[in-house]
């Protein structure tokens, strides 16, 4: 089988890690790919956002399957322009992509389909955000209705500032404050059938304790031992099977990777958000975990091949992810740093997010620079592994969380 992967980041250094672990790939090619991603595939640079170049360059290598990896190529359409040239695709169409596109369309069809949410209201004018505001009271949560790379979101107890970040898009919706843990639970789907994948949790804000602004994800942990046991049947049965039998209903069929953000509220299971790919950092906290083959897997949900019976085989060990970050992340990333130390890394995975070389110098090329993965058979041993090996990266100015699964690793330790 020859794979297209789209995309540049962590995410796809992970997923391309795991594509070539199936042994049905023959060929595993890449665009635009990374210093890392390229080690291990074959680059091509081309323009991702333009979706003829995509398709030129999927026909040319005769590709099996394309896999996307961002959201702004589904937005765009590229799946949809995939399907025309008869190329299979694992991502959705631009219709069903909007359910990460925009937060007021997944509202809407979260209420169509009976899926548990936070109350919200969408709104257009300092008026109507006002009158939301004021409806639910601090914490506020305001949402850009649009893809804003992760940053889009607002969640303050100051209510100017929760003003001021919802004038800057012409669209928000403000929503009720969700309490409880947040869990991340991805499911593959080939339009009708879904296969959930084993719960993640990510870490939003880019210092310790869970302070500072929000961004990307400053790092991830697999299995969730304090999670419900049946965190994966309710999503299925309450989130992901509803939303995908709603999406075919309206004649826009969801194929491929439906993240679903989750609260574990006092009043029950409740979706945050949703995203329309795999999620970063947790794809690379899960991919390692996961012993199916996955170029199988991918290529039977994008050709409505999967069964409700199927079931993932998934490696009993734990792992943690921690994100090394450039200085100056989120607000102004400085790049251009050389970065010491990777290969000189044993019993951990180190995952390219922002590099790039220049003058044959590996360097910092974003704001998320590299996730690093460490497996063992508890949560502390993968800590230990994750830590130890991004302490031995050398990149001027950079930062990284102390405490990723902390807590859960001690509640580990304690049961």
């Amino acid at each position: 089988m020859k794979i297209l992967l789209i995309g540049s980041g962590g995410r796809e250094h992970a997923l391309a890690a795991a594509l070539n672990r199936d042994p049905e790939l023959t060929e595993l090619h890449v665009t635009p790919g990374n210093p890392g991603i390229a080690a291990i595939a074959t680059c091509h640079t081309i323009n991702v956002d333009e979706n003829a170049a995509v398709v030129a360059l999927a026909q040319k290598l005769n590709i099996d399957l394309v896999v996307v990896g961002p959201e702004k190529p589904l937005v765009n359409g590229l799946a949809d322009a995939l399907k025309a040239a008869d190329i299979p695709c694992f991502g959705p169409s631009q219709a069903a992509a909007q359910l990460e596109g925009s937060k007021d369309f997944a509202k809407k069809v979260m209420s169509d389909a009976g899926v548990p949410t936070a109350r919200s209201f969408t709104c257009r004018t300092q008026a109507e955000i006002e009158k939301a505001l004021d409806a639910f009271g601090a914490p506020y949560v305001v949402k850009h209705d649009g893809l804003a790379a992760g940053k889009g979101v607002v969640v303050t107890e100051d209510r100017d500032l929760a003003i001021e970040h919802a004038l800057q898009s012409q669209q928000v919706v403000i929503e009720e404050f969700l309490d409880g843990p947040e869990v991340s639970l991805f499911g593959i789907s080939d339009g009708t059938t879904v296969i959930a994948m084993q719960p993640a949790q990510d870490f939003k804000r880019a210092f310790d304790g869970d302070l500072g602004p929000n961004t990307g994800g400053m790092g991830a942990y697999s299995p969730l031992p304090w999670a419900p046991d049946d965190i994966i049947e309710e999503t299925l049965e309450k989130v992901l099977n509803p939303t995908v039998k709603e999406m075919a209903a309206r004649g826009t069929p969801f194929v491929g990777l439906l993240y679903a953000g989750l609260a574990l509220t006092s009043k029950g299971t409740r979706v945050i958000e949703f995203n329309a790919r795999f999620g970063d950092p947790e794809t690379e906290v899960l991919l390692p975990r996961l012993n199916t083959p996955l170029a199988q897997l991918l290529f039977k949900a994008a050709t409505g091949a999967l069964t409700a019976n199927m079931k993932l085989d998934w490696s009993a060990d734990s792992a943690v992810t921690v994100v090394l970050a450039s200085k100056g992340y989120p607000a102004s990333p400085q790049v251009g740093e050389p970065i010491m130390g990777i290969h000189e890394l044993e019993g951990s995975s180190v995952f390219h997010a922002g590099t790039t070389m220049a003058g044959g110098v590996l360097q910092s090329a974003g704001g998320r620079v590299l996730a690093v993965t460490g497996m063992g058979s508890d949560l502390t041993e993968a800590r230990d592994k994750a830590y130890r090996a991004i302490s031995r990266i050398t990149l001027r100015g950079s930062h990284f969380r102390s405490d990723i699964a902390l807590n859960a690793a001690i509640a580990e330790k304690g049961n």
